[in-house]
């Protein structure tokens, strides 16, 4: 069983873009945003490009759904955020988000079509009715994510993994070039999972850079290419998942020595602390990759 951290990489800042090369669509310089005059978020500076799938990770408190919300334009925040060049001003349109699941009244009736609408709203206005080219995109979109066939279903009437999708398809009409997914998979099963993934891979084929908020730190050593800990609203680790969990990173955001460990096709996280029963470890998560 051999460790799968590399090395500490506490405090690092991504380096600038070379010029010849990729040009990040997400970049984001020291944002710090918080609530009624409480700083939630502090100094966060982090760099995506297109096609990347970057898992948020940290306990709850930590600043994943604030940052989300300062990304969205949702509250009040100090630092730069541009896509693709365009400032923090012009750039909140151009990015999907997807609150948690409990955030959203589902007893709401609107259809599955209405809710994929609303994401033209910037497009079409709030007077003015939908026109081909909205309609256009809220169909492509609910076939981009499978829910073209439930179009006409209430949402509540739908299962958890197909909500979720609504939802995604509601920021794919918007046509964004970044989505923010904050904890999609909360209380779905395996099933609902899958396809939740598989619509993410629709979306890195097409360029679209996807951050999602996430507890699941197995999940997130497999499918992700890039991390982000979180802890305390600030950010302690940036890069792929080989090097940021390491045991001191993983100790700062989650507040104990906790070793992420590969055995074969399995990854393991493991607190490294003495076991006061018969069990050599005590297992906090297991995964068989697939």
């Amino acid at each position: 069983m051999a460790e799968f951290s590399l090395r500490t990489l506490l405090n690092r800042q991504p380096e600038p873009a070379d010029c010849d090369g990729p040009q990040p669509v997400l970049t984001v310089r020291d944002l710090s945003a918080g609530y009624n005059g409480h700083q939630a978020i502090a100094h966060i500076t982090f760099d995506v490009f297109a096609g990347e799938r970057i898992g948020i990770v940290g306990p709850n408190g930590a600043g994943k759904s604030t940052l989300f919300k300062a990304l969205v334009g949702l509250l009040p925040h100090q630092g730069a955020i541009s896509i693709q060049g365009a400032s923090c001003r012009d750039s909140h349109g151009m990015i999907g988000y997807v609150p948690q699941y409990e955030a959203i009244d589902w007893r709401f009736p609107a259809t599955v079509w209405d809710v994929v609408m609303m994401g033209r709203a910037r497009q079409i206005g709030y007077i003015l009715p939908p026109r081909k080219r909205d309609r256009e995109a809220v169909r492509q979109a609910l076939e981009r994510v499978g829910m073209w066939a439930l179009r006409k279903r209430q949402i509540g009437e739908l299962s958890g993994g197909q909500r979720r999708r609504v939802f995604v398809a509601r920021a794919l009409a918007q046509q964004a070039s970044v989505l923010l997914l904050d904890e999609p998979f909360s209380g779905v099963d395996a099933a609902a999972e899958n396809d939740i993934f598989q619509v993410l891979d629709v979306l890195r084929e097409e360029g679209v850079a996807v951050l999602l908020a996430t507890h699941n730190l197995v999940q997130a050593a497999t499918h992700y290419d890039r991390l982000m800990l979180l802890n305390g609203g600030r950010m302690l680790a940036y890069g792929p998942p080989a090097e940021v969990y390491t045991p001191d990173n993983l100790a700062a955001t989650f507040g104990e020595r906790i070793a992420l460990l590969r055995d074969g096709d399995q990854y393991l996280v493991i607190p490294d602390q003495p076991c006061h029963d018969h069990d050599e470890h005590r297992h906090v998560h297991a995964h068989r990759m697939t």
